[in-house]
């Protein structure tokens, strides 16, 4: 029988994926479904072919969130979600120059997004746990789960 420690060191990595992955995934979903409106977001922050970095973003967003939801390639998925993720902030979470709730609002923001950042590399640097395809597909080649 196994002991409440032993569950949850099998079935916590898959709960803090997959917490991790939805406010990715479901905030890709939503620039796929109105690319124009996220472009006229991004356009107003002065980048170029908005549009089309809409498009982009979404892509990722979801891709990213799939692969750490699922534990498939999870490492790769993470790193490529931080990677995308310090831009963002930089660029659409700047509180240079806010007052007052503004600033408090913003910084929110970051933090969440520092938070988001630290979830991304516990999954890049330990893996995606013994509950995922990662671990399915390494048991199937005969090899030690990478984590």
């Amino acid at each position: 029988m196994q002991t409440l420690s032993s569950r949850f060191d099998q079935l916590g990595p898959l709960a803090g994926r997959s917490a991790l992955a939805l406010i990715f995934i479901v905030s890709g979903l939503g620039k796929l479904a109105d690319p124009a409106a996220t472009g006229a977001y991004i356009a107003s922050k002065g980048l170029p072919l908005a549009t089309l970095l809409a498009v982009l973003a979404g892509a990722l967003e979801v891709a990213g969130g799939l692969s750490v939801a699922l534990g498939a390639r999870a490492r790769w998925g993470a790193i490529a979600l931080a990677a995308f993720l310090v831009p963002v902030t930089i660029i659409f979470h700047n509180p240079a120059g806010l007052e007052g709730m503004a600033l408090q609002m913003e910084m929110v923001q970051v933090f969440k997004n520092l938070a988001i950042l630290g979830g991304l590399l516990t999954v890049a640097s330990l893996g995606a746990g013994p509950v995922s395809l990662d671990a399915r597909f390494a048991a199937r080649r005969g090899e030690r789960s990478p984590a």
